[in-house]
């Protein structure tokens, strides 16, 4: 028997088969969900649907909230909802567990939801916040990018003086 183990999920693969261990859905991921925990995810759903344009969808463990980019993502646990955001900034609440740095301009807020009451102010302003991310952070490069053609001309126009 040719094939092979897949390292993700021990799974074995025949030799020409086609094994994806990491496409599964929305539906796959909340359906062991106890009800106050598919109640808060719910209102969280509806709550980051509200804001426009974007695409919703499950990768691996999580369910994927993103514009241009990923600005929010749910890992759904056994006690909790796992809720990722993306923000220009660190949060300081009792909200949030922990803030770590994902890029120069993005840190990642994780914060522990167990019940529907929870997705309320501050954490649906939050979300709104990181929904609105994409779009500031294109505007600073604008600025900045206009301030250094600026300032080049203004080198090229010292330099022809001399």
């Amino acid at each position: 028997m040719a094939g092979r183990e897949c390292h993700h999920c021990k799974q074995w693969i025949e030799e020409g088969d086609a094994h994806d261990c990491w496409t599964t859905t929305e539906a796959a991921l909340t359906e062991d969900l106890s009800e106050d925990l598919r109640d808060a995810w719910e209102r969280l759903r509806e709550t980051a649907v509200a804001f426009g344009d974007q695409r919703i969808y499950a990768s691996g463990t999580a369910i994927m909230f993103s514009r241009a980019s990923c600005y929010l993502f749910v890992r759904p646990r056994r006690s909790f909802l796992q809720v990722c955001v993306f923000l220009g900034r660190g949060v300081r609440a009792p909200q949030v567990r922990r803030v770590e740095r994902k890029s120069s301009s993005k840190l990642v807020n994780i914060i522990h939801i167990r019940h529907r009451d929870e997705v309320e102010p501050p954490i649906t302003d939050w979300l709104q916040e990181a929904y609105d991310l994409p779009d500031k952070l294109a505007a600073r490069r604008a600025t900045q990018s206009k301030r250094r053609k600026s300032m080049a001309r203004g080198r090229k126009s010292r330099v022809g003086e001399r």
